[in-house]
């Protein structure tokens, strides 16, 4: 039976393997036509973009220099009121984040997280900055009139703070322009102090006429802010479109993104995300959303350079304006669980998440005593093992007896093996094994199903290592800076194999001739070929099993003594009476010999 238990599993790595090699994609380049965003309304074009100075399309500032102070742009013929003379970053920082707006359009500059570092060490920045000029920064105003939108996010406004500046408590800013054409726009940012959470809420109207405006997220969260030059490994993906509704979460790649750019309803949460991180509209409400997918260019010419994707998005409420707020910062579950239980559902664990949770409580229980996450992999490796222990001694027991009557159910099976597969006589083969199992005390399957209750544990710790936040970055020891990165000189992969190749070797063998055996002994290889591009902490966590299913081997022989293999009697003396009972009453009364 181990042979099937080892299939199964090789299946169910090849299965992930694959999954990940085909379907795990980055995302593909749009063209051009697809760069530009949807105006609410149906208005497009030039309505559509917003540059990262403010001017709308192609009007581009005239200064290429961004040191030089870029023109105050007003609607045509009009003359600013309430505008500041020249364009300055407000600085905000909180315990979490350090924020940064300009007053040029009165827009998010910079999002950085102070808890989470990028490769260089230094706050992990969210919000893009290496992008083409015609590309939107974070809440642009998206109205109808391409020449309002224009000035809506080129304008320098009026900055108003409330707050001391002290980490500890919730900072107020207040932008406001008016001119003289009677356009008049308020924005408002708070910010709490002990989360990611903005709160965003805008007024504009020109004269009596309110206007509803889209928020503009522009490209940002793309795959170089969290790598600087590409994912942090195979297992990253680029910007998706992300929403809930109904209930039902939403992941969307750019490729089903060009074919349906827009969605309305009722969202939950709606916005994009990145392997560990996301910028969503929590509760907007009715609302309609407009995704963009874009891809540039590789940096610099080097062999690891790579293209670079981003996305997007545009919501525009359904309805009367009102506050927004906004999450922009790591999906912790712990951080999402504090805002609403349901917010959790926005961590893509995967089918076993019901497995994935407990196991993720667990492992950070662990940490709070060891303080590392390669010795917490390893003691909750050996907890989950001690509770699956009854499982894997009665599998070895059950491949015991199997072992144990190999050469009875090899003389029936030798004594049938003259008939053809579709001789109804053939079927007489099968009653008397399953007669002799019945008369033996053997489940054919006792030895298969206990190895296979233990997968959907191994699936959730493969998902829980390549999606928990915690786990971003953690080192273990020596060479490994990285858990949820490959090892780098493929050491773990290398002993893993090893480990696995030593287990095989001393399970015992039943109703596997030695060729299968010795086909069975390549599967090791094969995972540790596997392995070698998988997260080093799933590496661990498999070594670690290894070892203890070959201590528990040992201990297993040790305590049920060596096989007693039974001799079947002489053919002769097998008198076959009919298909049930498989034997004649003689027959069955003879003594069966053992041998030890």
């Amino acid at each position: 039976m181990e042979r099937r238990v080892l299939l199964a599993i090789f299946l169910c790595f090849l299965v992930i393997y694959l999954w990940q090699a085909l379907f795990v994609k980055q995302a593909p380049k749009p063209n051009a036509a697809q760069a530009g965003a949807t105006a609410p309304g149906g208005a497009s074009g030039a309505g559509g973009a917003t540059n990262a100075n403010g001017a709308n399309g192609a009007a581009a500032p005239a200064s290429a220099n961004p040191a030089a102070p870029a023109p105050v742009v007003v609607s045509p013929g009009a003359t600013a009121l309430v505008a500041d003379n020249s364009e300055r970053d407000v600085r905000v920082e909180t315990q979490n984040v350090i924020a940064v707006f300009t007053n040029r359009g009165a827009r998010l500059k910079s999002w950085r997280l102070k808890k989470y570092m990028d490769q260089k060490g230094e706050p992990l920045e969210l919000v893009d900055s290496d992008v083409p000029p015609s590309n939107p920064l974070p809440f642009s105003l998206l109205v109808p009139d391409a020449a309002q939108t224009a000035t809506l996010n080129a304008a320098p406004y009026v900055v108003r703070q409330s707050g001391d500046g002290a980490l500890t408590g919730p900072t107020d800013l207040t932008f406001e322009y008016s001119d003289s054409a009677g356009l008049h726009a308020v924005k408002q940012f708070h910010l709490d102090p002990a989360s990611y959470m903005l709160t965003f809420q805008d007024a504009v109207n020109v004269g009596d006429r309110v206007l509803t405006p889209a928020i503009e997220w522009g490209p940002g969260m793309g795959e170089l802010n969290d790598t600087g030059v590409k994912l942090r490994s195979r297992y990253g993906y680029a910007p998706r479109a992300l929403f809930s509704s109904n209930g039902k979460e939403q992941r969307l790649l750019a490729a089903a993104i060009v074919k349906a750019p827009t969605y309305e309803d009722t969202f939950k949460y709606a916005g994009i995300d990145v392997h560990y991180f996301m910028s969503v509209a929590f509760e907007p409400g009715k609302a309609k959303i407009t995704y963009t997918p874009l891809s540039l260019p590789p940096q610099g010419t080097g062999p690891e350079a790579t293209a670079r994707d981003f996305m997007a998005y545009t919501i525009e409420p359904v309805g009367p304006a009102k506050p927004m707020k906004f999450y922009i910062g790591p999906k912790d579950f712990e951080t999402l669980r504090a805002i609403d239980k349901e917010f959790v559902r926005a961590v893509d664990f995967g089918m076993f998440s019901i497995i994935v949770v407990p196991l993720l409580n667990s492992l950070k229980w662990i940490y709070g005593y060891v303080h590392n996450y390669g010795w917490s992999i390893v003691l909750l490796t050996v907890i989950i093992n001690l509770l699956i222990f009854p499982l894997r001694h009665k599998s070895v027991v059950s491949m015991r007896k199997m072992q144990e009557i190999q050469p009875e159910t090899k003389a029936i099976q030798d004594r049938y093996s003259k008939l053809k597969a579709t001789d109804p006589a053939k079927q007489k083969m099968n009653q008397e094994i399953m007669e002799l199992y019945k008369q033996r005390g053997v489940n054919p399957a006792g030895g298969c199903i206990p190895m296979l209750l233990p997968f959907p544990l191994l699936i959730a710790f493969y998902s829980l290592l390549t999606t928990a936040i915690e786990l971003r970055g953690a080192p273990f020891t020596l060479w490994i800076h990285d858990l949820t990165a490959p090892d780098p000189y493929y050491v773990f992969p290398v002993i893993m194999g090893v480990s696995q190749l030593w287990q095989q070797w001393i399970m015992p063998a039943a109703n596997v001739d030695p060729t299968q055996r010795k086909m069975m002994m390549i599967m090791p290889l094969v995972f540790m070929f596997i392995f070698i591009s998988y997260p080093s902490g799933m590496a661990l966590y498999f070594l670690v099993s290894n070892l203890w299913a070959i201590g528990q081997q040992y201990f297993t022989n040790y305590w049920i003594g060596p096989p007693a293999v039974r001799t079947p009697l002489p053919a002769a003396t097998r008198r076959v009476k009919n298909v049930g009972s498989g034997k004649t009453a003689a027959a069955q009364a003879e003594p069966e010999r053992e041998t030890k």
